[in-house]
């Protein structure tokens, strides 16, 4: 980020020439610490708060686009990346609700072991994905789970509530 480019696991990726790293040190420090993070409360009191891993800008139109890191033990499956798109979409309604414009997609960025060294060292695969986002189908989530939340327990016993 200070050198102005993009890592190799990004750069050499051709969709990626008119991106950047965000370089604004101290919000990216602020929206990734735990205590913080990025913050939305509604009228009612309820929040949404989540910890971003990282961000690129469009140097064409200034948008946000979020870029999620993922270390796992073993390669992708086919579908492993559609297990993370609630939370790319809800990173990016946090986005907007703070006053900041986003793009329809952001990057999950996976690395998983390819070999370990004779010296122990790890050499990791990494795998690019890109993915289509909607921030209106988090926010669709967020009201949904608000409503639920304030409903009664529509069962006679239910684990979440404890009722016997």
């Amino acid at each position: 980020m200070e050198n102005g480019k993009l890592p190799p696991e990004l750069c050499d990726n051709s969709e990626c020439k008119n991106l950047k790293l965000f370089d604004d040190k101290n919000l990216l420090k602020e929206w990734r610490n735990s205590r913080k993070g990025l913050w939305f409360e509604d009228k009612a009191g309820n929040i949404l708060h989540g910890e971003i891993d990282n961000l690129m800008v469009n140097k064409t139109n200034n948008k946000l686009i979020v870029l999620d890191y993922k270390t796992r033990g073993f390669p992708l499956k086919e579908d492993t990346y559609e297990h993370y798109q609630d939370q790319l979409n809800i990173y990016a309604w946090l986005l907007e609700k703070l006053g900041h414009k986003v793009e329809d997609f952001a990057y999950l960025l996976f690395y998983h072991p390819k070999e370990v060294l004779e010296t122990g060292e790890v050499v990791f695969n990494t795998d690019l994905k890109k993915m289509k986002i909607s921030p209106e189908d988090a926010e669709k989530l967020f009201s949904k789970a608000i409503k639920m939340l304030n409903e009664d327990c529509p069962k006679e016993s239910c684990v979440w509530c404890e009722k016997v």
